[in-house]
C-alpha cells in the first residue's frame, strides 16, 4: 500500500504553495497530485491556480515525490497540446509524473468555454477519443488523426517522455467504456467510490460498491487478455461516507485503509489539509498518518 496525496492549487507558490510540496516529499508520500480545473466547487470565488505550471514549479521544488493530475480531462483540454506540455513537465521532472485522466462533469470546466455542457454520453464519447490518440502523441513521434471530435496534424512528440514508452496513464472510471479503456491503456486505475452513496449511503456500503468496480475492472482486463493486478488501484478518498473521519487519527486510518486494501487497493490518496472546507483536517494527525501509517499497512 503506498500513501499519496494531494495538494489543491489554491496557494500563491511563494506564500505556502512551495512549502506544502516540500514538505509532502519530507513526510514520504509516493506522489503528490492536484486537480486540473479552470476552479472547482467552492473554491471557484478564490485563487486557484493552473495543474502543469504548478506541476513543473514542483518539478523543480523536489527531488523523488511523484507528481501528476487527479484528474485531467478534455473538458478544456485538447490531445495536441496536452501531449507537449506533458512530456516537456515529464523530462524537467526527470521521469517523475502521472496522468490522471477521466472523462471530467458538468462543473464550472465545462462550460468556461463558452460551450453548452456535454451530455454523459457526449463526454464518454470524448474520453474514447482522447485517451488513444494521446496515447499515440506520447509514444510516437508524429501523428496525424482525423476524428469526430479531435484532430492532429503531424503533430510532433520529440523527444518524447523521459518515462517510456511514455509517462503511465491513471484511468478514472466506474462506466463499462471507462473501465475497457482503463484496461487497454492504463497503468493504474482511479475511483472516489460511487457518488451515489456520498450523502446517505454507509462506510459498508461503500466498500461493497468499491469491491464491485474492481471486479468490473477485472473483467474489462480480461476481455483484454490482460491480468488486472497490472494495474495499479488508486482511491482517491474524501468521497465516500466515511468524508473526513479516517483522518481524526491514525488509528482510524488504519482501519480504513486496511478495510480498502483488502479490495485490492494499491494507492491511497489523502486530501492535504484545507481549515475551513470539506478537507479541514488537523494537520499534526495528518502528518503523522503520512510518517506511520504506511508501516502499519505493509
Amino acid at each position: 500500500m503506498r500513501l499519496s496525496t494531494v495538494i489543491l492549487p489554491i496557494d500563491r507558490w511563494h506564500e505556502g504553495g512551495r512549502d506544502k510540496w516540500r514538505r509532502a516529499e519530507e513526510l514520504g508520500f509516493h506522489a503528490a497530485y492536484t486537480y486540473d480545473h479552470l476552479s472547482w466547487r467552492t473554491f471557484r470565488d478564490g485563487p486557484w491556480f493552473g495543474a502543469v505550471p504548478t506541476l513543473t514549479a514542483a518539478a523543480a521544488a523536489t527531488e523523488r515525490l511523484r507528481l501528476g493530475t487527479l484528474v485531467t480531462s478534455p473538458n478544456f483540454r485538447h490531445p495536441v497540446t496536452l501531449a507537449k506540455e506533458l512530456i516537456s513537465l515529464d523530462d524537467i521532472s526527470g521521469g517523475r509524473v502521472t496522468l490522471g485522466i477521466g472523462a471530467g462533469g458538468t462543473g464550472f470546466d465545462a462550460t468556461a468555454l463558452g460551450q453548452e455542457p456535454w451530455t454523459p454520453r457526449e463526454r464518454a464519447d470524448r474520453f474514447a477519443e482522447f485517451v488513444p490518440l494521446l496515447d499515440r502523441l506520447l509514444t510516437e513521434n508524429s501523428v496525424s488523426y482525423q476524428g469526430d471530435f479531435y484532430a492532429a496534424h503531424e503533430a510532433r512528440g520529440i523527444p518524447g517522455c523521459v518515462q517510456r514508452p511514455r509517462l503511465p496513464f491513471a484511468v478514472a472510471a466506474t462506466g463499462p467504456r471507462g473501465l475497457r479503456l482503463a484496461a487497454r491503456h492504463g497503468q493504474a486505475w482511479v475511483t472516489t467510490g460511487d457518488p451515489k452513496l456520498y450523502e446517505s449511503g454507509t462506510p459498508e456500503q461503500s466498500v461493497h460498491a468499491m469491491r464491485g468496480q474492481v471486479e468490473k475492472l477485472a473483467d474489462a482486463c480480461a476481455e483484454r487478455g490482460r491480468d488486472v493486478a497490472e494495474l495499479d488501484k488508486i482511491l482517491l478518498t474524501g468521497f465516500t461516507p466515511d468524508r473526513g473521519r479516517p483522518l481524526e487519527s491514525l488509528d482510524a486510518f488504519v482501519d480504513f485503509a486496511g478495510r480498502h486494501t483488502e479490495l485490492g487497493f494499491t494507492e491511497i490518496v489523502l486530501h492535504w489539509p484545507i481549515p475551513d472546507s470539506d478537507f479541514a483536517a488537523d494537520q499534526k494527525v495528518f502528518e503523522r498518518i503520512a510518517m506511520e501509517a504506511p508501516a502499519q499497512l505493509s
